[in-house]
């Protein structure tokens, strides 16, 4: 189906988007088939919202009285979908500098909140929820500690109201050297004199950080004859993340620096940790299952690390993991382009996951991995309103999404390139004559 023939089947089907505004309200999509995700699929059922929840999930539900009724004959309703490593929202324009708010100045800066720097009404935004991503991990990059991600929704006139209540510290974990030493080195390696140092600094950051912590804690019990400690914002940012209120997330890939994340973690005695990116994660799924540590494994869509690689590892790459009991979730990594998280997932799913483990890995998988499943990830009673309708399999390039709610306001299917589709579609719609041709200068 074409995307004209969508956009009628879109204004016939649900004519309450004529409004150009996102609104919350009481609505019952019926006769769908329903992907629960946690519960299974129901092969003819209603979905029923009611302000920003689901209030019925099932194959004979009730629709209460005034509700805006979404015939959903032949069509899907899955949950929206959660891109778990983006920097949506940091980014408006790749090259151009001034548009990027990723990075602060400092190795150092853990308590540099990405949510406050989130961009509500950046372009890509819309682009990416009409592919059906209705959550994702917006990260900042640099520094060997450079921020606070932050879990946000694609709908909301401020952070705040997009925020879905997780943040996670990162760590970018120091690159060991592999392979040869290049010839142009001469004396010292300084890829491992670079690696030494970056470990030294990790180490010394976290040893201040417990001992900051023990200083707080100990004027917290009893101020009594106490000076008050002198305010630290890197360390009281990593304050939660030693006592496993709040999740360090480290920025990981090779297989070597992977084991001695492990190692370091344990020797640390972190209790919330989560690796990101773990690129040549199933080369060592086996010591990652045995940890416990969960993987938010991506870019799915790229080519293998190392050239004597299989051409397909980095897409067998979560299902290897996922197997081996790496509980995994999926990432695009990307700023403009994160609306191609289906498709990662799609590569993955088709690639070993499976279908169903695929879809788990972009809803119910990261909502648990980040401590929000209560709320979000899957289609049940009770959670959070995000979730869309589509006319097919929307791992599929074809498929069209026809409905959208996030927190249960029905948002609009626009963006900048549905109008550009339609602006060029018939260019010369309403003119009065032909455009006179000129002849060619001789």
């Amino acid at each position: 189906m074409n995307l004209f023939m969508t956009f009628v089947l879109a204004m016939g089907l649900f004519l309450q988007q004529q409004d150009d505004r996102a609104r919350q309200g009481t609505y019952a999509i019926t006769n769908a088939k329903i992907e629960t995700v946690a519960n299974g699929t129901i092969e003819q059922g209603t979905v029923v919202i009611e302000g920003d929840r689901i209030i019925a999930v099932g194959a004979d539900v009730a629709i209460p009285q005034g509700a805006q009724v979404i015939d959903g004959s032949g069509l899907h309703v899955y949950p929206g979908m959660i891109d778990s490593g983006t920097s949506l929202g940091l980014v408006e324009i790749g090259s151009v500098a001034e548009t990027n708010d990723t990075n602060e100045i400092g190795d150092v800066t853990p308590h540099m909140s990405a949510l406050t720097a989130v961009n509500p009404n950046a372009v890509a935004i819309p682009v990416t929820r009409v592919s059906g991503v209705t959550t994702v991990v917006s990260e900042p990059s640099g520094g060997l500690l450079p921020g606070t991600a932050a879990v946000i929704n694609l709908h909301g006139y401020t952070a705040e109201q997009m925020s879905a209540g997780a943040q996670m510290v990162i760590v970018q974990f120091p690159q060991a050297p592999r392979g040869a030493r290049p010839s142009w080195m001469q004396g010292v390696d300084r890829r491992a004199l670079m690696y030494r140092n970056g470990m030294a600094k990790l180490n010394e950051v976290f040893d201040r950080a417990v001992l900051y912590d023990r200083i707080v804690s100990a004027y917290e019990a009893d101020p009594t004859g106490k000076e008050m400690p002198v305010y630290a914002p890197e360390m009281d940012a990593l304050r939660p993340v030693l006592s496993g209120d709040v999740a360090l997330m480290i920025k990981v890939n090779a297989a070597d620096d992977i084991l001695k994340a492990i190692d370091w973690v344990a020797e640390r005695e972190l209790p919330n940790v989560i690796f990101s990116g773990v690129n040549e994660g199933w080369r060592v799924a086996d010591k990652l299952a045995a940890a416990g540590i969960p993987a938010l494994v991506g870019p799915v869509l790229a080519t293998p690390t190392r050239s004597s690689d299989r051409y397909d590892r980095a897409y067998a790459n979560v299902g290897l993991m996922a197997e081996a009991g790496v509980k995994v979730a999926i990432r695009s990594g990307e700023s403009e382009n994160v609306r191609n998280l289906p498709f990662n997932a799609g590569f993955a799913a088709a690639y070993g996951l499976g279908k169903e483990e695929a879809l788990r890995a972009v809803t119910l998988g990261p909502a648990e991995v980040f401590g929000i499943s209560d709320d979000y990830g899957s289609i049940e009673v009770g959670k959070k309103a995000n979730l869309f309708v589509s006319d097919g399999d929307p791992f599929e390039t074809s498929t069209n999404i026809l409905a959208l709610f996030i927190d249960g306001f029905n948002v609009p299917i626009d963006n900048r390139h549905i109008d550009l589709y339609e602006e060029f579609l018939n260019r010369d719609e309403g003119r009065l004559q032909p455009v006179e041709i000129l002849p060619a200068d001789n």
